[in-house]
């Protein structure tokens, strides 16, 4: 009952492999060269990506301090109201 998931085209003059997921190694080189993958990205890209994050959490904790002053009221204004 039509074609199955893996011959849904025909391709010519290409050559496909497949390895069986019974005969992959998933977890190849994952301490001496996964981790050091990692830190080598995390620092290659943590000078780029931190710096406007710090700022814009700067910015934004400035703006609602400002607006939180803003809207108090004066006491002052209102000393003499009796």
């Amino acid at each position: 009952m039509g074609r199955h998931f893996g011959d849904l085209a025909k391709i010519r003059h290409i050559v496909t492999y497949s390895l069986s997921p019974f005969e992959q190694r998933a977890f190849t080189n994952f301490f001496s060269k996964g981790i050091p993958n990692v830190w080598r990205r995390f620092s290659g890209s943590f000078f780029k990506v931190a710096p406007p994050l710090v700022l814009t959490y700067l910015i934004y904790t400035w703006g609602n301090s400002v607006h939180e002053q803003s809207m108090r009221k004066n006491p002052a204004d209102y000393a003499n109201d009796e």
